[in-house]
């Protein structure tokens, strides 16, 4: 003898009222999207965030690069116009 538990929306509406059953149902949309986010999005997110501060670091590092080099760049131009004036004087 099995008890068969048939799950009737009609019959749950009908004895606890709609807005009780619109609100479970609700309550279980919003524990779905919950272990959805936890599980799914947050590991993501964080591997995301942590690629993105390794991209940051190298930017940083290229734009030091790149302000020494520019440094350089102008102390040899300098050097070639201070020869440049030594030769024509």
């Amino acid at each position: 003898m099995e008890a068969a538990v048939e799950l009737d929306i009609g019959a749950l509406i009908s004895q606890y009222g709609f807005p009780i059953i619109a609100a479970v149902g609700l309550g279980y949309f919003i524990y779905y999207i919950w272990q959805w986010v936890t599980e799914e999005v947050d590991p993501v997110v964080h591997e995301s965030h942590m690629t993105l501060i390794a991209l940051i670091d190298r930017i940083r590092m290229l734009d030091n690069d790149l302000i020494r080099l520019n440094a350089k760049l102008d102390m040899v131009i300098q050097q070639q116009k201070d020869k440049k004036v030594a030769e024509d004087d």
